[in-house]
């Protein structure tokens, strides 16, 4: 193994002159070793594509966070036990049985009933900032949007969604971060006991029946259920409320930075609006909202020509994965004729994101909104800042400053 691959920690890519270049970052490690152990994080790393596809459908790999609760620090403990029970740490076959319960409200059916709603939303909120010249897209759009659209599926009132999402924060920065400290990993159980607590009151309540094909309206099914576990449920559901605002409000920011950074791809799409589903899957590929998985060896294995014993933990980096030469040709450049498919932002595998067809939707809209009624974008304000975390790509704000209507 190349001495860099092993004096190298994918911990530096916290520090923020690595934010800003990433994935240059992410080079240097693919370049010295495409999987090699992290001491500082006690892990296998790895950064190419052929080894991070092969391994996140493995069945030789586990997908379980915490195989000993009973390890994690007494202020996590709660939390990790609220993750243990939910599909994206869950393997066969309890990952099929609560995947299959939950998709129902994903199919293209369901969520091509979505359009009208979110075109809706996208159209209130590109109205209420239009006339300003200036606004801050993750803060009045990207983080507003997807929340709106998961808490209609889940039912949840309109004045109660700023509570979930606050309670979402703390959730989400523990997942992506496993050195937290006391305070930040109590934080983050709390707030996932508050959240499950109001969860509970919502499902059980009987002010008529849940509108149909609607994730409340499953998840009441389920709870009728003698054999279904409702905290199982609950776990499930806080999983579909996070993952889904948290990932498709990174991509809606890191989207739009790209194409303002690359305005001739901005004009490129204004001018070829056909391309807009290519583009939503190359601006995934440039850069993803979530950059890590995690999967665990299940027995003593080769992996890459190396020796892995058993409970060893492999991160695979699907941003490093996404930029890999090997599998994109001029990985580096935002190229919307670039042909399908190939990356991995959406997982791969069993776990691919149940989401995924909605997130696609709500981006496509979104940017669709932004190239036709925000013209002459541009950077406004402070530079942008990225949010602290390993798991998760996402900026703090992004102010733009355009021609009002």
């Amino acid at each position: 193994m190349p001495t860099h691959a092993r004096s190298a920690t994918l911990l530096s890519a916290l520090r923020p002159q690595n934010q800003d270049r990433l994935y240059d970052f992410y080079r240097d490690l693919r370049t010295a070793d495409e999987l090699y152990f992290d001491h500082h994080v006690n892990a296998w790393v790895a950064t190419g594509h052929a080894v991070v596809s092969s391994t996140a459908g493995d069945p030789r790999f586990s997908s379980v966070r915490y195989p000993d609760i009973e390890a994690v620090s007494e202020e996590l403990r709660p939390l990790a036990r609220v993750l243990s029970r939910q599909m994206l740490y869950s393997d066969a076959p309890d990952h099929a049985r609560l995947r299959t319960l939950l998709s129902r409200a994903f199919t293209p059916r369901a969520v091509a009933a979505l359009r009208e709603r979110v075109s809706d939303a996208v159209d209130l909120i590109i109205s209420r900032v239009a006339l300003t010249g200036r606004t801050d897209i993750v803060a009045d759009l990207a983080r507003p949007l997807p929340l709106a659209v998961i808490c209609d599926l889940l039912g949840v009132p309109e004045e109660d969604r700023g509570m979930l999402s606050a309670w979402s924060d703390p959730v989400a920065a523990a997942i992506g971060d496993s050195r937290l400290g006391p305070e930040e990993s109590r934080a983050a159980s709390d707030s996932m006991e508050h959240m499950l607590t109001y969860l509970r009151q919502l499902l059980s309540r009987e002010d008529g029946p849940p509108a149909p094909h609607t994730l409340r309206a499953l998840l009441a099914t389920g709870a009728q259920n003698p054999d279904q576990d409702f905290n199982e449920l609950l776990a499930n559901c806080a999983l579909l409320l996070i993952a889904g605002h948290e990932t498709t409000t990174h991509f809606i920011g890191n989207a739009t930075l790209a194409l303002l950074e690359h305005p001739e791809a901005a004009s490129q799409l204004r001018d070829r609006p056909e391309l807009i589903p290519a583009a939503i899957e190359e601006l995934l590929r440039y850069d993803s909202p979530v950059q890590l998985m995690l999967r665990r060896a299940r027995h003593d294995l080769n992996l890459a020509g190396r020796s892995l014993t058993a409970g060893q933990t492999v991160l695979l980096v699907c941003g490093a994965a996404n930029r890999d030469p090997a599998a994109f040709s001029d990985p580096d450049v935002l190229d919307f004729d670039r042909p399908p498919g190939g990356h991995v932002a959406f997982g791969y595998g069993p776990h691919f994101c149940l989401g995924a067809a909605l997130a696609r939707l709500e981006g496509a809209i979104v940017l669709e909104a932004l190239l036709t009624r925000l013209p002459e974008g541009r950077l406004a304000g402070p530079p942008p800042r990225w949010q602290r975390s390993l798991n998760f790509r996402g900026l703090e704000s992004l102010e733009i400053a355009f021609t009002p209507a």
